[in-house]
């Protein structure tokens, strides 16, 4: 994905992506490349797509981390927000697609999540590439049909599984187990010393 024409030389691109002006040239920009990829037509709610920007960065402010060390792995990690309000708010409906779609590609599938993992994939790897020379190897798993449909069952039920997808997609390893929290470096490595002692703790009757 190119950089939108909205992006300020001046910042870093993690910073642009926080204004709704560049988020909505951006996903402007990914529905076209999508249409023309597949042959799928869309139609979006701007609206919709005004409000997915708000609640997602509420969302981001949130949890935003401090070190300087975990801003990385929180670039996954609000994509992976990006992609759960996205599937919350469905700002896009499908109008129409080719006559010989297979239905085992996730394109033709799914293809309002498929545009959404797009976008959300494409962002995620252009702020790493720019901001932190960082690249995104996507996994496999991105085009087996059989984790599509755990990915639409699941995220039906529960969106915030979204985060986890999408780092299943991008080659990362998943946290499935409240996914909607961020678990920072210092985080993580405090949890696996506690329990790294408990486990050598002897057992009491």
């Amino acid at each position: 994905m190119p950089v939108p024409e909205t992006q300020s030389p001046d910042q870093p691109l993690r910073k642009s992506a926080q204004r709704l002006r560049w988020f909505v040239d951006a996903f402007d920009q990914q529905v076209r490349n999508t249409e023309a990829q597949t042959g799928n037509a869309f139609s979006v709610d701007r609206g919709a797509l005004a409000q997915v920007f708000a609640e997602w960065l509420k969302a981001f402010e949130a949890q935003k981390p401090t070190r300087d060390d975990d801003k990385p792995a929180y670039v996954g990690f609000a994509a992976g927000l990006m992609l759960r309000t996205l599937i919350k708010h469905k700002p896009v409906a499908l109008i129409s697609r080719p006559d010989s779609a297979d239905d085992s590609n996730p394109a033709y599938f799914w293809p309002e999540g498929y545009l959404y993992v797009a976008f959300c994939l494409n962002v995620r790897g252009l702020v790493l590439e720019t901001d932190f020379h960082s690249e995104q190897h996507p996994s496999d798993r991105l085009n087996e049909s059989r984790t599509w449909w755990s990915f639409r069952e699941n995220v039906e039920k529960d969106p915030s599984l979204a985060i986890a997808f999408l780092d299943l997609f991008a080659g990362d390893e998943p946290e499935w187990s409240m996914p909607e929290l961020f678990r920072t470096g210092r985080a993580v490595r405090i949890a696996e010393r506690f329990y790294a002692r408990e486990s050598l703790e002897p057992e009491t009757s």
